[in-house]
């Protein structure tokens, strides 16, 4: 009995002793990786104020006319940090982008518009260019200003004329079309009831979300999506690099 009784013991010390090493190898691996997670960022930081300051003169080189639309996402809670917005803009602006798509779920930035429209004096509505957007006159930036309501008006419009159409089709003879409601067609119908917009050639997301957020997939098909963390935390630099690795890479969008 004595020998079993040991031998049991000695079980529940090599189990325990096993689960203990488990646990100190999880807590290490969680502060191995938490530690370079840190290190990335403040790595990032440091980078951003290079970038800003010009130390890294790379970034001093902007194609900036490959970017003909650029699109930005940002939360509804930050986006009612108006003066961010705007001071993103006028970075924007300094840099030589001119047509930009301001994006929320809730339509914060739309409510805003004027007040934007006042601080930028340069600035006008989408609305007000009759020309193509990407191929205006560069004195001024053009401003979008869309919300998630707006992608559903524009699918539920789109949706329905494809539907009128071929109901019209099918009662003068025709044969009803059940695959009608393919891209070509669902673009087509967009483009008719005005909702097509221009296609971002590059979009920034500002926010805790890695998603963007409801923004009309129609219309980002062959877009880069870059997350660029809070608005709160919104840097210069980071902007800089954003658009200047776009601008490196060559993109084969197909036919």
């Amino acid at each position: 009995m004595n020998f079993r009784d040991g031998a049991h013991n000695l079980y529940h010390i090599i189990v325990a002793i096993r689960y203990l090493g488990l646990q100190l190898l999880w807590y290490f691996l969680q502060i191995i990786v938490s530690a370079w997670y840190y290190i990335l960022i403040a790595g990032n930081i440091f980078e951003s104020y290079f970038i800003s300051y010009g130390v890294l003169k790379k970034y001093k080189s902007l194609h900036i006319g490959k970017l003909q639309y650029l699109a930005i996402v940002i939360e509804s809670e930050d986006a009612h940090q108006t003066s961010k917005v705007v001071k993103l803009l006028q970075w924007l602006d300094s840099v030589g982008v001119k047509n930009v798509c301001l994006y929320d779920m809730n339509g914060v930035l739309k409510k805003s518009k004027e007040t934007i429209f006042q601080t930028l004096k340069n600035a006008k509505s989408i609305e007000e260019v009759n020309e193509d957007v990407t191929h205006h006159a560069p004195d001024h930036m053009t401003l979008e200003f869309i919300s998630y309501v707006d992608g559903k008006e524009a699918v539920a419009k789109a949706a329905n004329l494809i539907f009128v159409k071929n109901f019209k089709q099918h009662n003068i003879g025709g044969v009803l079309d059940h695959q009608i409601s393919l891209e070509p067609h669902l673009n087509q119908a967009l483009q008719i009831v005005g909702c097509k917009g221009p296609e971002p050639d590059l979009l920034l997301v500002y926010g805790l979300v890695r998603s963007h957020l409801g923004f009309p997939a129609w219309r980002i098909r062959y877009t880069e999506i870059v997350h660029m963390g809070s608005l709160n935390f919104m840097r210069y630099g980071s902007l800089i690099k954003a658009i200047y690795n776009f601008t490196k890479v060559r993109h084969n969008y197909g036919t």
